[in-house]
């Protein structure tokens, strides 16, 4: 192997142990020793491939910034039916909860710091949105309420399980494998309550 394949190979080690750290345990805090040794490396690697723990950290939720705008992009840029455009971004979500169950809190604890946040969608994609929202409504299809409450629901449903996710094991005495199970049972639930048929 190459000096560069094995540098490459280095680095994105010590990031993917950053991810899981941050956003499969949660442990938003972990310092450059705690993910050194969790990567199996020398502290001073991280700080010769990344400079500093704030740089590590902005470029892992970089990552994660995109994988979120991935997941609007199927709501914003597909033909595809209404109800099989959300239905495809629910899929996506609950998916990426079950990977990465600590990524939306992990994100909203950045942006309450202040840190780093780019949006992710436009206003013109969001007018969109709302005005598909309005026609469903007018089909039948969804309860009559303000755009923005069917948004607020979509994501509390599809969030707020997992953004508790201690909370939850703890006070409802769910294992780590059985919480996985509810949330990805959780797709045909929230279609059913965000849709009347």
């Amino acid at each position: 192997m190459s000096n560069q394949a094995k540098k490459d190979q280095t680095q994105e080690l010590i990031k993917e142990t950053a991810k899981n750290l941050f956003f499969v345990k949660g442990k938003f805090d972990a310092t450059t020793q705690e993910i050194a040794d969790a990567a199996g490396v020398n502290r001073t690697l991280i700080n010769y491939y990344f400079r500093s723990r704030d740089n590590l950290i902005q470029i892992v939720f970089d990552e994660a910034q995109k994988v979120e705008k991935e997941k609007s992009e199927i709501i914003m840029n597909s033909d595809l039916p209404f109800k099989d455009k959300i239905s495809q971004f629910i899929e996506g979500s609950l998916s990426t909860s079950l990977q990465y169950p600590y990524l939306e809190t992990y994100i909203v604890s950045q942006i309450n710091k202040g840190n780093c946040h780019k949006k992710d969608i436009e206003e013109d994609e969001l007018d969109k949105l709302y005005k598909d929202i309005e026609i469903e409504m007018d089909l039948g299809n969804i309860t009559k309420m303000k755009p923005i409450q069917f948004v607020l629901n979509m994501v509390s449903l599809l969030v707020f399980p997992s953004a508790v996710r201690p909370l939850f094991m703890e006070n409802l005495m769910i294992s780590e494998e059985e919480f996985d199970k509810i949330i990805s049972e959780r797709k045909d639930i929230i279609l059913n309550m965000l849709f009347k048929n």
